[in-house]
């Protein structure tokens, strides 16, 4: 029984990391705590570095990486958003390593719990994404990631990303794979870099240039990242042959036959695999489909799963201010040209780790039945129970009277 940053910090530990840059910030700063002790101990045999921010730690994963050693770190939330001019200097490097993302809601106002406007935030820099549900899915993701990310044909550093409290602290099951097989799936980090030379990382990775050289090196990045999803077929394939478990770009869970489809990702996705079974036991053909691959972004696959369907609803963990739902908007990209597309809702649920209770699944469900029947569709609903709204009116009556005293 694991939490999801003690499976984490495994998956760094079986992938035989050789450096790993920190700094601590709440949730992921176990992780990191776990690690120290295993380097402490002598049980891992890797370089542990505190540094003095989330800015200078992502600039030493990043340098490291280009010297040819196997990189690990990890941040959340407000600390990813601190080094996030690094995210597309060490993206930009095309140096592979891999960092993990507790996601947590951004302030202000300030919450420790989950949504995924941090990570998401990260989703133009260069960064590969994985999506994890389980604590399972945490520690296999690592492992999967360090293959795709020192993959020759990608070369570009990954995200896996978990969500804070709901999984980081929640214990599960988890299979800890056997170093032998690891390292069959997992071979020494061979350095063959796309961006430096042996010779001259300096003179590369400092020079100034047009904007004819700069968009080669731009256009470069994003070929590397949309072959990432050929790559990683090839690597999950491989997973499974060792491991036993397959894990695609996405996820279908009774989809086959449905009619109505729900699309989340992240751990929350558990709640709506089971608003799903609680939907098809009243009659209604309810499925759902979970985003594990965000970059690149798995459009193909998409498509595919939700050829034929009459309605989907995205339900997103975040919000685009002044937009609405972050995945809603690209899911309708991808959808855009398609013949016979089915009706797309959009919902926005989870900020700051909110609870999405069976009955806000219900409602859902409800909106996207009576759109079948009207063909319209309603503005982004915000998921918002009236408990929570009477709750919200009692403490503003309350701030309004402190503020009268």
């Amino acid at each position: 029984m694991l939490t999801g940053n003690t499976s984490a910090a495994w998956g760094v530990r079986l992938a035989e990391v050789d450096y790993v840059p920190t700094y601590p910030i709440t949730p992921q700063t176990e992780i990191i705590e776990t690690l120290a002790k295993w380097i402490c101990d002598g049980v891992m045999d890797a370089r542990f570095v505190s540094l003095d921010s989330e800015h200078s730690m992502i600039t030493a994963a990043g340098a490291a990486s280009a010297t040819g050693v196997r990189v690990f770190t990890a941040t959340s939330s407000q600390g990813l958003l601190y080094g996030f001019e690094m995210l597309y200097t060490v993206a930009g490097w095309r140096v592979p390593l891999v960092m993990v993302n507790v996601s947590r809601g951004l302030s202000a106002p300030i919450t420790l719990e989950p949504d995924h406007n941090d990570i998401l935030a990260a989703r133009d820099s260069g960064f590969l994404q994985i999506h994890c549900e389980t604590c399972q899915e945490v520690l296999d993701s690592i492992l999967m990631a360090y293959r795709l990310s020192e993959d020759e044909r990608v070369l570009l550093p990954m995200f896996v990303n978990m969500d804070g409290f709901h999984l980081s602290f929640t214990r599960e099951p988890v299979e800890v794979p056997d170093i032998d097989e690891v390292r069959r799936f997992l071979p020494p980090y061979q350095p063959n870099h796309a961006f430096f030379k042996a010779s001259q990382p300096m003179a590369q990775g400092l020079a100034a240039i047009g904007g004819s050289l700069y968009s080669y090196f731009k256009y470069q990045m994003h070929l590397a990242s949309m072959k990432a999803l050929d790559v990683y077929k090839e690597i999950s394939g491989e997973f499974e042959e060792i491991f036993g478990r397959r894990y695609n770009t996405i996820e279908e869970y009774m989809t086959e036959d449905a009619e109505y489809v729900l699309i989340m990702s992240n751990s929350f996705s558990t709640l709506g695999k089971a608003a799903a079974e609680n939907a098809r036991e009243k009659g209604i053909k309810a499925g759902l489909l979970k985003l594990r691959l965000l970059r690149p972004f798995p459009e193909v696959d998409i498509k595919e799963a939700l050829n034929g369907k009459k309605v989907v609803a995205v339900l997103d963990q975040n919000i685009s201010i002044g937009k609405g739902g972050i995945l809603y908007s690209e899911i309708a990209g991808a959808l855009y040209h398609e013949q016979g597309k089915p009706l797309l809702l959009s919902f926005i649920g989870g900020l700051g780790g909110k609870n999405i209770s069976s009955q806000e699944f219900e409602f859902i469900f409800d909106t996207m039945i009576k759109a079948g029947k009207t063909g319209k569709i309603s503005a982004p609903l915000l998921l918002y129970t009236e408990g929570e709204w009477k709750e919200m009116e009692r403490l503003k009556h309350l701030a309004g009277k402190r503020q009268e005293s």
